[in-house]
């Protein structure tokens, strides 16, 4: 089955917290979610680009990546079934979703 990252673009907080851990558990129960990441707020970004570092950013954006999952599914129309249940998506942010070329996760050491 193919993999598909789910970007999750918001201008302010769209959906409530409630709503998004809604969300992830009902991918979780069907199966499709394989991981998910919520980031701390653009603020909290620190850029580095060849010498440089900047606090902040890579760009001034009206919308940020807020978060991502990684999900399983048959083809690019499942994906996009599934990225419009995302409650960023339903009140009027914007998800985007790409297939995943591969990756690992590495446990974290104890």
């Amino acid at each position: 089955m193919a993999q598909y990252a789910i970007l999750i673009y918001e201008a302010a907080a769209r959906g409530t917290a409630d709503e998004h851990e809604e969300h992830a558990d009902d991918l979780l129960r069907s199966g499709a979610m394989v991981a998910a990441f919520g980031l701390q707020p653009s603020a909290m970004a620190t850029t580095v680009s060849r010498d440089t570092i900047t606090d902040g950013p890579f760009v001034d954006a009206k919308e940020v990546v807020a978060g991502f999952c990684i999900i399983e599914a048959p083809d690019l129309d499942a994906a996009l079934k599934i990225a419009r249940e995302n409650p960023a998506a339903r009140h009027g942010g914007s998800v985007e979703v790409r297939p995943v070329r591969g990756g690992v996760v590495v446990p974290p050491s104890a």
